[in-house]
């Protein structure tokens, strides 16, 4: 379960619950259930009757709150990203250019060690949305376009500020960037317990960009 879902967990389990928090309650259960099954045995394994039942509730619960075994994964697409989205608005605030991307990719490391099936859950998702006839594939290709929109606003900021090339193409850096942390994902994929590779892989991005963001004057004061 990630940090901020057990917050809440434990802050409506100390007190008498509202049937809307009752609501709320089972729903990030069978969320962080469906997390966990998708991690464990994939998509394909994942099914309505088995999150109901395993996250303590009817086998019928999880249909008759989302609908179809489609809308559950909407929904585990959208709560995922909307807690990397809050965690990314916080570490970014009042950062420009390299700063912000820097601190983004701090943050993203940070959230595969401290909610790593979260990521994985997402990233499987991810991966499977583009398979022909995916329901989820215009939730994915949101969530891309605003990420990569994202990084190049961070990147405009800075060449207007001086702090990055100005010759930068921002939407080809933004394209790359995210592609790049796609990639470094599916290393993890490839082999879940390699934690120290998907560090070095971080730390590389940010070198990375440094070396394509920086103006020349930057670079020299960095040495």
């Amino acid at each position: 379960m990630s940090i901020h879902s057990s917050e809440v967990v434990k802050n409506v389990s100390q007190r008498r619950l509202t049937q809307a928090e009752r609501t709320a309650l089972s729903d990030i259960r069978m969320v962080e259930t469906a997390i966990d099954l998708i991690v464990r045995h994939g998509v394909e394994g994942m099914t309505l009757k088995e999150v109901g039942e395993s996250a303590g509730y009817s086998r019928s619960l999880a249909g008759y709150r989302f609908g179809s075994k489609e809308g559950l994964m909407k929904h585990v697409i959208r709560s995922i990203g909307d807690e990397w989205l809050q965690e990314l608005k916080q570490v970014t605030a009042d950062k420009v250019g390299l700063d912000a991307i820097c601190a983004a990719i701090d943050a993203h490391y940070r959230f595969c060690r401290e909610a790593p099936n979260h990521v994985l859950a997402f990233y499987i998702l991810w991966f499977q949305s583009v398979s022909p006839g995916s329901l989820c594939k215009d939730t994915m290709m949101s969530i891309h376009k605003r990420r990569q929109k994202d990084v190049a606003e961070w990147i405009k900021q800075g060449m207007a500020a001086g702090l990055i090339d100005a010759s930068v193409e921002a939407d080809v850096i933004a394209e790359q960037f995210c592609s790049a942390v796609v990639g470094i994902v599916y290393q993890w994929l490839l082999n879940p317990e390699a934690m120290d590779e998907v560090e070095k892989l971080h730390r590389g991005l940010k070198q990375t960009m440094q070396q394509l963001l920086l103006t020349k004057n930057e670079r020299d004061n960095q040495q």
